[in-house]
């Protein structure tokens, strides 16, 4: 075995100095959600094979694109980091990525807090365990893995700045949105291109419902996410959102026809996913969505057909097909999940019981226009969406879901309730004041609808000056 020795951070890994070179960059290249760290990885699993850490992201970069397709590869990258993982802390890694490879992605976060424990500067096992607390909705763990290895860093590492940002995330996610933003502009003071951090403090603009204030601080950095970063589509889909609400819907979809899904889109998930969530929104607020359905459901079909691995995925398979009018697809989806559930094991088997296939169904149900099984499918489950991943911007397509389907089902006081909390926890918001105004003229209260409506058009106007930006 070679002689031990120390990464970028001061962490023990085997190998040799020049493979432990090409880790660094690779891993540089991840935190800053580089293209080119798929190709950087390759190529130092090829030139070093030795290098167990290598094999260890590969197996990472395949696992974390949630798709099935990728697993055979996270598979072989974990065959080679088994061989050559001799290092204790290399050894914590195999047993992270055999757990997830099995199925157990609770196991795998679960193992990358022990490897924390004793090399709270692993940065790779950070970042990895990062993304596990997102798929898992784990928000508390999301915001404390992260708080738990910044004393052990080294302040002046440029590095350091990049789990700011995942620290901004976490602290967002947990509802700390002050902390939050303080955090996110902390690690872009260091790191400008930190794609990460400029979804957190966008994240925190969206909660808080300064749309406004997001846009602005979007359009202004748009230099440093609006292209050539594995987070693009994201950053460009969370600007779509900001233009819902600013009732430009012709900017949302121009941005949708640009960035996030058209010809040459890949056909990744992560991407896929906010293609979904961007039209159905659209489709609850009676749009006209055009054709655009059509080639993103021909995009999630593969996925719709494979092996059930990743609940969030299934459900917003099933927006597209249902957005297409492909219902028997859709339902396809929805049969499968339930013929799978009673010999399933696993976190994603927990997940769909629990979130995907109660979702699933509710999508199905209001394509067919079953708005009562919509509020029975989704009412009791609204409180717990977490359990299944995503953030919170991204469920709460499921809770925009909840309202329009008390409204359309002639049920005003469960719209009224819904839409006054959401109103009390997002004040300066477009859409939760429109939908509130229905309720209310729906239950006879004209003057508070016309007074609701009122807040909607001035937040909407507000919202809209925004987008003058130059």
């Amino acid at each position: 075995m070679a002689s031990a020795l120390t990464d970028a951070h001061g962490v023990p890994l085997s190998g040799t100095a020049h493979g432990v070179a090409a880790f660094d960059q690779a891993l540089d290249r991840m935190l800053r959600f580089h293209p080119d760290v798929l190709t950087a990885a390759d190529e130092l699993t090829t030139a070093h094979p030795e290098t167990a850490m290598g094999h260890a992201l590969v197996a990472y970069l395949n696992l974390m694109g949630t798709n099935p397709a990728d697993l055979p590869g996270a598979a072989s990258a974990a065959a080679a980091l088994a061989q050559h993982a001799a290092h204790p802390r290399e050894l914590g890694h195999v047993a992270a990525v055999e757990a997830w490879l099995g199925g157990d992605w609770i196991t795998a976060a679960e193992v990358l807090d022990t490897v924390l424990e004793q090399w709270p500067a692993d940065l790779l096992a950070l970042a990895i365990g990062h993304q596990l607390d997102f798929f898992l909705g784990d928000a508390a763990n999301l915001r404390d893995r992260v708080g738990r290895t910044l004393p052990a860093l080294d302040p002046g590492h440029p590095h350091t700045g990049f789990v700011r940002g995942m620290q901004a995330f976490g602290l967002e996610e947990a509802g700390h949105y002050g902390q939050a933003e303080e955090a996110g502009l902390a690690a872009l003071a260091t790191n400008p291109d930190d794609v990460w951090a400029i979804h957190a403090v966008v994240h925190t603009y969206e909660m808080q419902g300064l749309v406004d204030t997001g846009t602005r601080f979007l359009l202004g950095r748009q230099g440093d996410w609006g292209a050539d970063n594995l987070f693009t589509v994201h950053n460009w889909w969370h600007l779509a959102l900001y233009a819902l609400e600013a009732g430009r819907t012709d900017r949302a979809l121009a941005v949708y026809d640009a960035e996030i899904h058209h010809a040459t889109s890949a056909g990744v998930p992560i991407e896929m996913l906010d293609a979904s969530a961007l039209l159905w929104r659209l489709l609850l607020d009676g749009a006209d969505t055009g054709g655009r359905f059509a080639p993103l459901a021909d995009a999630w079909a593969p996925l719709a057909t494979a092996d059930p691995w990743y609940a969030f995925n299934d459900l917003h398979a099933v927006m597209a097909l249902v957005g297409d009018d492909r219902l028997a697809e859709a339902r396809a989806v929805v049969e499968r999940l339930r013929a799978w559930l009673p010999s399933a094991q696993g976190t994603n088997a927990l997940m769909t019981a629990r979130i995907g296939l109660p979702a699933c169904a509710a999508v199905v149900a209001f394509a067919q226009g079953r708005y009562a099984d919509v509020i029975a499918e989704l009412q009791p489950i609204r409180s717990m969406l977490h359990l299944f991943g995503g953030s919170h911007a991204q469920r709460d397509a499921l809770q925009r879901t909840l309202v329009e389907a008390a409204l359309r089902a002639q049920r005003p006081a469960l719209a009224a309730a819904l839409t006054a909390e959401r109103v009390s926890r997002r004040e300066r918001s477009y859409h939760n004041w429109i939908q509130r105004a229905r309720a209310l003229r729906e239950q006879g209260h004209e003057t508070e609808a016309a007074t609701a409506e009122a807040q909607a058009a001035e937040h909407q106007r507000s919202f809209a000056a925004a987008f003058t930006v130059p």
